[in-house]
């Protein structure tokens, strides 16, 4: 396969249907609900990911195709090249106007993430990443930036921390996040771990970009999908970042499609230290073993 091709042409597919974005009107009538009022699709999320199934599988018919509005329960990812689509990474910002809103686009070989765009519209930034080429950004079309854009030693208690909140709002995984949200918030006098920051920002997609460049330290979610992760994890690993497994399991490669995931910055030092901190919070919010059980939203709690 000729990688370079296939990232300009997946860069090019993701330009055009962030025009279709730009131009659409989402409104009550154009949104409907998936499970819950918390997890929403609109009409646009639909025709996007046509177009991008249609444009990518007319170049590479071999090609599989995995895309979050038309995935079937229990299809898996093979050992094929397999394109893993988000055709609106952030829907409910994009139905609030909030410009956090994206194209993820993933190449995955031999299950291993292979070629990466995530391209946000709004703000005409791009992240890309071939493996083995290393990851770029550029912004307004201008010159590619080489990732990560800054690189220290890390460390928890001054980290910044991407979080999302997952569209279940109840049962255990939920209060496995209350108890992790709430430790690395709160003091080390209460028994937390008074992390710097937890952003919420509602594309875990444009987060792992955020992360790959060092503009935050971490991103964890529990219950998240291969098409939120598939395209951003190339781009973090190229960069120099890990992603592991998102429960403390010693899992430091976890399959792309694993549903839990923490994101860990490019570093000159501290990123095993910073993961096995981590753990240890989420660790500490758990049930024995003997106990846990496996939950609608597919982790562990």
């Amino acid at each position: 396969m000729d990688l370079q091709q296939l990232c300009v042409d997946m860069t090019a597919i993701a330009k055009a249907v962030g025009e279709i974005i730009l131009n659409a009107r989402p409104n009550a009538g154009s949104t409907s609900i998936k499970k819950n009022t918390a997890d929403i699709v609109t009409e646009t999320d639909q025709a996007v990911e046509a177009h991008i199934r249609q444009r990518l599988l007319g170049q590479y018919p071999s090609f599989e195709f995995i895309g979050e509005e038309s995935f079937k329960s229990g299809s898996e990812i093979t050992d094929q090249p397999t394109f893993i689509v988000d055709p609106i990474d952030g829907t409910s910002n994009f139905v609030h106007g909030f410009p956090a809103v994206c194209v993820s686009i993933g190449l995955v070989v031999n299950k291993s993430p292979t070629v990466g765009v995530v391209y946000n519209p709004f703000t005409d930034e791009l992240w890309t990443a071939i493996k083995g080429q290393g990851a770029f950004t550029s912004r307004n079309g201008g010159v590619r930036q080489r990732l990560p854009l800054t690189s220290s030693s890390l460390n928890l208690s001054s980290a910044c921390i991407g979080i999302e909140w997952g569209s279940d709002r109840e049962g255990p995984a939920f209060e496995l996040n209350l108890h992790v949200f709430t430790t690395l918030a709160r003091t080390e006098r209460t028994g937390g771990r008074f992390v710097n920051s937890l952003r919420c920002t509602g594309s875990a997609a444009i987060t792992i970009c955020r992360v790959a460049a060092g503009q935050q330290d971490a991103f964890w979610e529990c219950g998240s999908w291969a098409w939120d992760v598939a395209a951003a994890w190339c781009i973090l690993v190229e960069a120099g970042g890990v992603m592991v497994d998102g429960h403390p399991t010693g899992n430091w490669h976890p399959p792309v499609d694993n549903r839990r995931y923490l994101a860990v910055r490019p570093a000159s030092e501290g990123q095993e230290q910073f993961v096995r901190e981590f753990w240890d919070v989420v660790r500490s919010g758990m049930k024995p073993p003997s106990d846990m059980k496996l939950v609608s939203d597919g982790v562990l709690a």
